[in-house]
């Protein structure tokens, strides 16, 4: 079916880091809003499930180290552990603000600065607490020969949409590095209202 090809390589190159050498894939769907960057690490197909890590774009974190959130923490964490796997990949999805965008999460930030949680603001300006679709997520694994994972993630909803979208999810291993005490209370919200598996927060 046309589904089943949604998903090609449009770029491939080597990307050194410092949490290791991978190889950067540009991976583009039929539309403008489907694109990913995979760091792929060792050979992801035929071999035991890769360590797997479906990271959602922050600018304000990944980028500007901001300590609002966790999210550069979890993707420093993922390439570490990643990089030191037997295989693995990241996927990189341009799905900033929880699928918002990036507007529309500084917004959320402002209402967040008046004493709301991440999952009111959110709701505030009309949108779900959680936007994100992981459907073009499993496209671009099985592009890549992956059916079976081992999840770098707190999160059951990727769990369960990747599941649903045709990718075996053989483990779910816990994502939870060290984080700023100023990103307590989004934690506790992704706890408490998302269902995030943090343990104590």
């Amino acid at each position: 079916s046309t589904r089943q090809h949604r998903a090609r390589v449009v770029a491939r190159a080597k990307l050194p880091t410092r949490f290791g050498r991978f190889t950067i894939l540009g991976i583009a769907g039929r539309n403008a809003s489907e694109e990913a960057v995979a760091l792929v690490h060792g050979r992801v197909n035929g071999g035991p499930p890769p360590l797997v890590r479906v990271h959602s774009q922050c600018l304000t974190g990944d980028v500007l180290t901001s300590q609002r959130c966790d999210c550069r923490a979890q993707l420093e964490f993922s390439l570490r552990r990643i990089g030191r796997a037997r295989s693995g990949v990241l996927l990189y999805l341009p799905q900033e603000g929880r699928g918002i965008g990036l507007m529309n999460k500084l917004k959320a930030y402002e209402w967040q600065d008046h004493g709301m949680d991440t999952v009111e603001a959110n709701h505030k300006l009309g949108f779900a607490a959680d936007s994100r679709d992981y459907s073009f997520s499993a496209e671009a694994l099985r592009l890549l020969g992956v059916r079976r994972v081992r999840l770098l993630s707190n999160n059951p909803d990727k769990v369960r949409q990747l599941e649903e979208s045709g990718i075996r999810v053989v483990e779910r291993v816990p994502c939870r590095p060290k984080t700023s005490r100023l990103s307590r209370a989004y934690l506790r919200a992704k706890k408490n209202k998302l269902g995030h598996i943090l343990g104590r927060v």
